[in-house]
């Protein structure tokens, strides 16, 4: 592949519901360009951008590919991001690094698909310009116009359509360019020939195209004033003004045409090249360099090195590929790459451009282009790469909070640190899961956005690493504590001959403040003498990790010892430690102990029409509602601020994506620890006396 300078290079990022067909535009733009000589089809597996074991099997995009191509003196760096919601990480690595955010629909849909409204959302939180393909308007009930009217509904005046598809029946034939207002018959390789536009479209034609007219006047004050003395644009002006409508987001390009039969892709990647924004048109990256000094970058091939790191792919031949955007600068084959982060020099050995899995061989990528290198060895996915003498750091993108944790064990007894081992080098490709030990449950926990990401986590731990992995239920930290004051005594005596062991203690336990033990002695007369105050201390403190009802631990325990025994040669502090134990395991039972249950703040994103059963469903779960009110950073959404007991919110991640249709979300933090209804408390007990059966 040849070298392309920035203002050549198109990075399209494609969005969208799973299935609604962006592997299959993929195939159809690398067919069109001839960089494949076939197109592949998701359902038999043989797809560029799909390629991994779990795509295949799963028949749905779970990870980022990037395939490149060169289309009519342009080059396309295509960025097929996967569609479901337990993938956001992966979207919002992808949109960082695309220009262009393609969001892929279909011809039947009434109102816009949820994954089309959350693409919306992001391109235009993030101020990326969009364009919008409806697919399969060759299917039984596809209503092209209907599908536009609902998008129009939806997000105004800017959605305007620059092709209708020509149909015959459900055949579609052929599409009608709204802005130079002609009509072309498809033929091989959806290349078209002229024809006339049929009557049945023209008003629907001069509709549109009137459209784009106000758009290319809006762009300006002086195409403005043009357009309101009915003056002719030029040519120059209508392309100027379509550019600049596209890239501040006043106008979204909608195509339609089916991926599947290859219809209406040509045309809309001639469009691409003809008003799309290339690099240098986007805004500019804040980067910090060694000194913490914050640097803006530009796409600029003569400025410093700044590669971007958005996808790690770790392959069983090759090894581990890093799949970056040049922000800055001109990479080099022959580069050796600082990596300011952790301080890390890399050395470079070959430089590439992807097509899936595929690598082509290239010397250099100027800043806008996107490419690979192998082998790097301290580099991850949201690292940036750059020169030692002008060290950089690229913002990373921020993550999605884990929204769902389950216990992951070896389904093989003992192979738990091959569990751990494995997940660790996965975490490599997706920074957007969490895996580590729980101390207090001794549990392998792992916490991601939903079940289908854990699910596929744990077949690609099989697929590559040959370890399987069984998910369960985490357990809550659930925590005992009393309610009453209690007086008891602790004696340790034993006699074996030689000197024996002796300890006797009398301890006041009563309700704490604190969560921590807090311990505390007014022995009166050298009763317990000090220097066995330690160990009756350290006997407590051990005594505390297992309560007397479920063996979980103390909290909010104060100890006070106030009195006991010694024998000059039989006692030590071992004595002690066992003394105290015994009065913890006296006197616990008598202090009416209870189960506590931790608490967590919870906030829901929620949109309004889904408000009330949110609410509903929230008291159902013993939630509190605190408030709630517009969420600042998503119009359209309420914001629902509660508590809820952690055990009622570990299927919520699901239950709240089935309620909402998907568009919820939630994040929850840890609180406090509260008395567990009597229900809840003897559902614990039961269970660890199970447990312990």
């Amino acid at each position: 592949m040849k070298n392309y300078t920035t203002d050549k290079i198109r990075n399209i990022t494609l969005l969208g519901n799973s299935g609604t067909g962006k592997t299959a535009m993929v195939e159809a733009m690398l067919y069109n360009s001839k960089a494949i000589d076939r197109m592949g089809s998701v359902a038999s597996g043989n797809t560029v951008s799909d390629f991994t074991e779990e795509e295949i099997a799963r028949g749905n995009s779970i990870n980022t590919a990037y395939a490149a191509c060169e289309w009519r003196g342009f080059k396309f760096n295509i960025i097929d991001a996967p569609g479901d919601f337990d993938y956001v990480g992966e979207q919002r690595l992808a949109m960082r690094v695309g220009d262009i955010g393609m969001v892929v629909a279909t011809a039947r849909e009434i109102t816009p698909s949820v994954g089309s409204d959350k693409a919306f959302r992001m391109c235009d939180k993030e101020e990326i310009p969009m364009a919008l393909y409806i697919n399969r308007v060759d299917e039984p009930n596809a209503d092209y116009a209907a599908t536009v009217k609902a998008y129009q509904e939806a997000y105004g005046k800017r959605i305007v359509p620059f092709s209708i598809p020509i149909m015959e029946g459900e055949n579609m034939i052929g599409y009608v360019d709204v802005l130079d207002h002609k009509a072309y018959k498809i033929g091989e390789r959806d290349e078209a020939s002229e024809m006339p536009i049929p009557s049945e479209l023209e008003e629907a034609a001069s509709k549109y195209h009137n459209e784009l007219m106000e758009q290319v006047a809006e762009s300006s004050e002086e195409l403005l004033d043009k357009f309101f003395s009915e003056e002719p644009f030029t040519e120059q002006e209508i392309e100027t003004g379509i550019s600049a409508s596209i890239l501040q987001g006043s106008l979204v390009p909608v195509f339609g045409g089916s991926v599947n039969r290859n219809l209406g892709i040509t045309f809309m990647m001639d469009t691409f090249g003809r008003f799309f924004p290339a690099s240098t048109d986007g805004k500019s990256v804040m980067a910090h360099n060694a000194a913490g000094e914050e640097v803006e970058l530009n796409c600029d091939p003569d400025g410093p090195l700044a590669a971007f790191v958005f996808k790690t792919i770790v392959d069983p031949f090759v090894g581990r590929i890093s799949i970056f955007r040049v922000v800055s600068g001109t990479f080099t084959a022959e580069d050796v790459a600082y990596n300011l982060e952790n301080e890390q020099e890399e050395r470079i050995s070959g430089l590439y451009v992807m097509r899936g899995k595929k690598q082509l061989e290239v010397d250099k990528l100027v800043a806008g282009d996107i490419g690979a290198v192998n082998k790097l060895s301290n580099t991850k996915t949201n690292q940036t790469l750059s020169r030692k003498e002008q060290a950089l750091k690229i913002e990373p993108v921020p993550m999605p909070v884990p929204c769902l944790t389950m216990a992951i064990t070896s389904a093989a007894k003992g192979e738990e640190d091959k569990v751990m081992q494995g997940m660790l080098k996965l975490a490599d490709e997706d920074p957007s899961f969490t895996i580590g030990n729980d101390q207090e449950t001794s549990q392998l926990l792992i916490s991601g956005q939903g079940e289908q990401q854990l699910n596929t986590l744990c077949a690609k731990l099989k697929n590559k690493y040959g370890t399987e992995a069984v998910l369960s239920e985490a357990r809550v930290p659930y925590r005992e504590t009393i309610r009453k004051k209690v007086r008891v005594q602790g004696k340790h005596k034993k006699q074996s001959g030689g000197h024996g062991q002796y300890g006797d203690v009398w301890i006041r336990f009563e309700p704490g403040d604190q969560d921590e033990l807090v311990f505390e002695e007014e022995v009166v007369g050298g009763a317990v003498p000090k220097n066995y105050f330690p160990a009756v201390e350290k006997g407590l403190r051990e005594a505390v990790l297992e309560g007397p009802l479920a063996g979980y631990p103390v909290v909010r325990l104060k100890a006070i010892l106030d009195d006991g025994s010694y024998h000059d040669v039989d006692s030590n502090e071992m004595s002690f430690v066992q003394a105290a134990r015994l009065a913890y395991r006296n006197g616990m039972p008598q202090a009416d102990p209870v189960i506590l249950e931790p608490i967590s703040a919870v906030e829901v994103h929620i949109p309004d029409d889904y408000l009330g059963d949110i609410m509903g469903d929230m008291s159902k779960r013993r939630g509190r509602i605190l408030g709630m009110g517009a969420d600042s950073d998503e119009k359209g959404f309420q914001v629902v601020s509660a508590e809820a007991p952690a055990s009622e919110l570990t299927k919520y991640a699901t239950d709240l994506r089935s309620m909402t249709q998907g568009r919820g979300y939630f994040t929850a933090e840890f609180v406090r620890y509260e008395q567990a209804p009597p229900e809840v408390a003897d559902k614990v007990i039961a269970a660890s006396n199970k447990e312990e059966e």
